[in-house]
């Protein structure tokens, strides 16, 4: 996965950014914040999840699957995506 080395800065900073979220929101279900709030900040991590993840997709499609050699490595890489994506979205 060349994009994931190109980006891993980026990437590990989205994930941080996501860690902090998801331990402040612990400290809000801890503390029993309001429903508002703790509704709010796991908006806020779903985005940020579907932000990393679409960053990396962007990156896979880009080099693994626009840049395959041949047109069956291209097949066999657009059917793992399309699974992971069926995953992500159920």
């Amino acid at each position: 996965m060349a994009h994931t080395i190109r980006d891993k800065a980026k990437l590990l900073a989205r994930v941080r950014r996501i860690q902090g979220q998801t331990a402040a929101l612990e400290r809000q279900l801890e503390n029993e914040f309001d429903c508002t709030e703790v509704l709010q900040q796991i908006a806020a991590i779903r985005g940020a999840v579907g932000g990393l993840m679409a960053a990396v997709l962007e990156g896979h499609l880009t080099d693994h699957v626009v840049k395959a050699p041949d047109e069956a490595e291209r097949q066999q890489e657009l059917e793992g995506i399309m699974q992971v994506i069926k995953t992500y979205l159920k």
